[in-house]
């Protein structure tokens, strides 16, 4: 397993929008393996999308399992995910590998529903409330070539610059 280089705002790669898996094989099971590595070495993230490491396929790892007092699925490969339910909306805090040096408040949708494939290729279908809802539609935004920065409310009274990236 290798830890890939992440991408960070400014690199306009981060823009690009993102190809559907097609291809099920050792090779698609290696890369994950290696965005998973890129996710634990990164600073408490519990997610990471592959466009991020310049990768542009439409997969997402997503793992909330470390915290006992969120309902989450544990950890999560999404390949293909698409969101096909949502319904309310909070505002939250959120930062980012690629923007390491910002949090922002982000309105997002607080239940949705979702169908992904896993590395199997096997489509499944998933019900996600609050923080794993949140962290779920953060990381499909990067699929689509958004950043949390484009979705934060005021970029003067809703985006902070972090003290200490933990």
């Amino acid at each position: 397993m290798a830890i890939l280089d992440i991408l960070k705002l400014p690199d306009p790669r981060l823009k690009q929008i993102s190809e559907p898996v097609t291809v099920f094989d050792q090779t698609l099971r290696d890369f994950i393996a290696d965005l998973e590595a890129t996710r634990l070495a990164g600073p408490s993230a519990v997610g990471i999308a592959a466009p991020q490491v310049g990768r542009f396929w439409r997969i997402v790892i997503v793992d909330l399992s470390t915290r006992p007092k969120t309902p989450n699925h544990g950890h999560l490969v999404l390949i293909n995910p698409e969101i096909t339910h949502w319904d309310g909306f909070a505002m939250g805090r959120e930062g980012c590998l690629s923007v390491p040096d910002y949090t922002g408040n982000v309105i997002r949708a607080t239940q949705i529903r979702l169908t992904a494939q896993n590395a199997d290729g096997v489509e499944q279908e998933y019900e996600m409330n609050g923080f794993e809802a949140r962290a779920v539609q953060h990381e499909l935004d990067h699929l689509d070539g958004l950043l949390f920065v484009d979705r934060v409310v005021s970029r003067r009274t809703d985006l902070y610059r972090r003290k200490v990236y933990q």
